[in-house]
């Protein structure tokens, strides 16, 4: 063990980096050319055949023009993952986000030509769809056009939409590229060394309380430093939303992701309910009884994620984490593992953490006619593992569903998160199960809480810090200092009152990615965390056939909502208990910490 304690952290040149040429060769490729050309050419002939005739068709054509319709769809969405993957890669290379731009571009364009297709859809009374979906060829896309119609009452006229659709690269799209590209060239000047966001972050979770410290500062004086530019792209894309909704007549903020995640309002506001009224027996607990172990009264804020004094940490190698996860997965299911074995015999995830490469983690999923990539910042920590076995069951997902094809293979985000969760339970109760140091034990077990308090508490925070500056942007622009104001409200009500804030974590919300690009996507990891809460409970009570049913669910991509998907479970996520019983977890782990001591 003293040996593994000493390893340093394997270089990055070391660690995988993906290979793309599954989707395309390079930029200036030669397919990726001829695809564009063929898509535009396609497109056009797709318009001229069917714009204003989509509701005329038989059963049969109609069926016939979603599979085309999907076709170009497809070859649009394989460019476009190219695409984001390689700007993913280098977010700092002005000739990649030039690629970036001019390949998006490009896709919008001839994907205007597809805009009618999906509103003459719904202008189908329902009693002749009915009888059109008799025909087997659209029957096989019934759950996709189940899930277009439920837009219907806000869809707008199609010159409006295909505007709104041409004008997106100009806006929104633009809005996220500059948070991007700002977030990847930002330098923090931390003991004299110019470093990444990422880097800095990465400090957060040091052994030494005077690094955690010089991070927290540094990155909070950074943050401020362009806290105009961070407001200004905040209210600009709160404005633009609120735009949408309003021409879209949506009357909350977050129900447009809702329709979108195929999740009622009512079950959304039954989470965030609970949650919230769960803070004080949740993370104020908790940080109150970390406090103690550090000796004081109140935690400073950065060290809210700090390893826990004598917990004997280790840097993980590479090498030992991927066969950390995929054990843990193959305990549970072979078949799992398998699938999730092919992501590192070949080159489909880039792990090496470098200047210019986008932060955090993710599972693109590509097209079901490649494969997924996986994209994380692997530093060597436990918590790195954990977000290897989590971005793998996206991953492993995404495989899974894929021969459902690209229209119904999308599973909404609420769902989306199941896998991934599910994979980080899996696989921390194995290496909880494999350690017998008691202080590593105990470590472990504050790291699970800790992730959890991050993936529910922390999350719901998020979605009403974006609740608030969303509707109170309604009314008109924000200042900085009232986002600021928004953000320590909701982190002192969520933290509580063994957390110690200081002014500089004021500006600590600007760095957030999902606030610019997916506006109340946090929502679904506390949706995902609970849920799997409730289902491991399921699992770890079971009797033989649990993972076939789990590997079911997964393979049904989009096609189920989550009534049916979780029924064979006899879980209900429209049951008020249902979120008590996913949060009872997090507070079992917590009181097994307090007897600890």
């Amino acid at each position: 063990m003293a040996a593994a304690r000493q390893k340093k952290p394997q270089p990055p040149k070391q660690l995988p980096r993906w290979n793309l040429k599954d989707l395309y060769p390079g930029p200036n490729s030669t397919a990726l050319k001829k695809d564009l050309a063929k898509a535009k050419k396609d497109s056009t002939a797709f318009h001229k055949k069917y714009f204003g005739k989509t509701g005329k068709l038989s059963g049969i054509a109609l069926g016939g023009a979603v599979k085309a319709y999907e076709k170009i769809d497809e070859t649009l969405s394989r460019v476009m993952s190219y695409a984001q993957l390689v700007h993913a890669a280098d977010v700092a290379d002005p000739e990649i986000a030039r690629f970036y731009q001019t390949t998006q571009e490009a896709v919008t364009d001839i994907a205007a030509h597809l805009v009618f297709f999906t509103l003459e859809i719904n202008q189908i009374s329902d009693a002749a769809l009915k009888k059109k979906l008799k025909a087997p060829s659209l029957a096989h896309y019934a759950s996709w056009i189940r899930d277009v119609r439920v837009f219907r009452p806000h869809e707008l006229d199609e010159e409006m939409e295909r505007l709104l659709h041409d004008k997106r690269v100009a806006g929104r799209a633009a809005w996220n590229r500059l948070f991007d590209e700002t977030m990847a060239r930002m330098r923090i000047d931390m003991d004299g060394k110019q470093k990444t966001t990422e880097e800095v972050l990465h400090s957060l979770s040091d052994t030494k309380g005077e690094v955690r410290k010089k991070a927290a500062k540094a990155l909070g004086r950074t943050f401020g430093d362009h806290i105009q530019l961070f407001s200004l792209i905040t209210n600009t894309l709160a404005k633009d939303k609120e735009i949408d909704d309003r021409w879209r007549s949506y009357a909350r903020p977050q129900s447009s992701r809702n329709l979108a995640n195929h999740v009622e309002d009512e079950v959304v506001d039954a989470l965030s309910a609970a949650v919230r009224k769960s803070y004080p027996d949740l993370s104020h607990r908790y940080y109150k009884l970390k406090a103690r172990w550090f000796s004081k009264r109140k935690l400073d804020y950065w060290d809210r994620n700090a390893p826990l004094p004598d917990a004997g940490g280790k840097e993980i190698p590479w090498d030992t984490a991927k066969s950390l996860v995929l054990d843990a997965y193959g305990a549970f299911s072979p078949d799992l593992a398998k699938v999730g074995k092919q992501f590192f015999d070949k080159p489909w995830i880039d792990a090496a953490p470098r200047p210019g490469k986008a932060g955090g983690a993710f599972a693109h999923p590509t097209v079901p006619s490649a494969h997924p990539y996986l994209l994380v910042n692997y530093m060597g920590r436990p918590r790195d593992v954990m977000t290897l076995a989590h971005e793998l069951g996206h991953g492993c997902h995404q495989v899974l569903a894929g021969p459902q094809g690209h229209l119904k293979c999308d599973t909404p985000l609420t769902l989306a998160e199941t896998a991934s969760v599910f994979g980080e339970m899996l696989t921390f109760r194995s290496l909880l199960a494999g350690e017998k140091n008691p202080a590593r034990r105990k470590a472990m077990l504050a790291g699970k809480v800790e992730d959890m308090l991050n993936t529910v508490v922390r999350q719901i925070a998020f979605y009403e810090f974006e609740l608030r500056v969303h509707t109170e942007r309604r009314e008109g622009e924000l200042s900085a200092d009232r986002i600021c104001d928004i953000w320590m409200d909701i982190q002192g009500e969520s933290l509580g009152p063994a957390i110690r804030f200081h002014d500089e974590y004021k500006y600590f919300w600007t760095y957030i990615p999902h606030f610019i690009h997916s506006p109340f996507y946090v929502y679904a990891y506390a949706f995902g965390d609970c849920l799997v809460n409730s289902l491991y409970a399921v699992y770890e009570n079971a009797n033989e056939g649990f993972a076939e049913r789990y590997l079911d669910m997964l393979r049904a991509g989009g096609t189920l909502h989550h009534k049916e998907l979780l029924a064979p479970f006899g879980l209900n996520a429209s049951d008020p208990k249902f979120w008590s019983k996913g949060l009872g977890v997090v507070s079992g782990l917590i009181d097994e910490l307090e007897e600890i001591g």
